[in-house]
């Protein structure tokens, strides 16, 4: 067993195929077969269950897991320690969304390119509770939550800002323009919205289906670019973050409606609690907190 095996272990049980990882560590898929096999070997035991294109960590393979996280958290604040000049190199995984990723992350990721070129960023498509799961098992190295909570067991969380939410329309909708839109007049409305899990639009549908006796139907799309395309073709109304509308209701082509959110949503950056953090997880935590927050402040 070494920090080789180790690290590609750590990468394919995170990305949950053999493929993605050997083209993430730029290997060939024959290296990484080879070193999970010889790891396996030397622990006497499988450690992915393989079906398909797809794999699986076995009962094994999940109590290695946090082992290897810590081991390879070490090995880096080690190398950190005996080279404190070196340049921050290898792979972050990110879990984060796609209002994150679209609309905050690539100023951010411009920065780290031109100021890191040898650490890469690999963003993660996850949902707050898979990214929260994901972190306490040391899937993630770190990751973004938009969350009413602040407070998340085992794991550290810094907040960004107050996401700012924005209920929009089509221009002639029936409500655009009204001086003030209640909460029963968004009732009365098809609500476009992202997949279960999204913790805006499950406050959304707390909040239409507060004491009513039906719940409010949800017509479900896959991606804000879709929800916006529906709303602006007149299909129903939308909740979404103020900063993924912002060119719409500036040209036009989408109106916000006067209904004030009664909940507020923050937008933090999160690592597991407890976990020491390498150079490169520190300078990525550092760096995105800066310049998150100032953007959240100016917005």
């Amino acid at each position: 067993m070494d920090i080789r095996q180790l690290r590609t272990f750590h990468r394919v049980a995170a990305l949950g195929s053999f493929t993605r990882a050997a083209a993430e560590l730029n290997y060939a898929q024959s290296s990484v077969t080879a070193q999970i096999q010889s790891l396996e070997v030397s622990l006497g035991g499988e450690l992915f269950e393989r079906f398909g294109g797809k794999v699986k960590l076995t009962p094994a393979g999940t109590r290695l897991l946090p082992y290897a996280g810590q081991m390879l958290a070490l090995a880096d604040e080690a190398r950190g320690a005996a080279s404190p000049d070196a340049q921050p190199e290898g792979v972050l995984t990110i879990g984060t969304m796609e209002s994150i990723t679209s609309y905050r992350m690539p100023p951010v990721l411009e920065y780290f390119h031109h100021r890191y070129p040898r650490l890469q960023i690999a963003l993660r498509p996850s949902l707050c509770a898979e990214t929260l799961h994901s972190l306490r098992q040391g899937l993630f190295d770190a990751g973004f939550l938009m969350e009413a909570e602040t407070q998340h067991s085992g794991v550290h969380s810094e907040v960004l800002g107050v996401e700012s939410l924005v209920v929009v329309a089509a221009p002639g909708h029936r409500l655009a323009g009204a001086s003030k839109v209640e909460t029963d007049d968004l009732r009365q409305e098809s609500v476009l919205a992202p997949e279960a899990g999204c913790a805006y639009r499950e406050l959304l549908e707390a909040e239409l289906n507060d004491g009513t006796g039906e719940p409010v139907p949800f017509l479900e799309f896959g991606n804000i670019e879709a929800i916006k395309r529906g709303v602006g073709a007149g299909l129903g109304i939308s909740l979404l973050p103020r900063m993924t509308v912002g060119q719409e209701l500036s040209a036009g082509t989408l109106v916000p409606l006067a209904w004030e959110p009664p909940f507020e949503l923050f937008t933090q950056l999160a690592w597991r609690k407890g976990a020491q953090l390498s150079r490169e997880r520190r300078v990525f935590v550092e760096q995105v907190i800066d310049f998150l927050s100032r953007e959240y402040q100016e917005s």
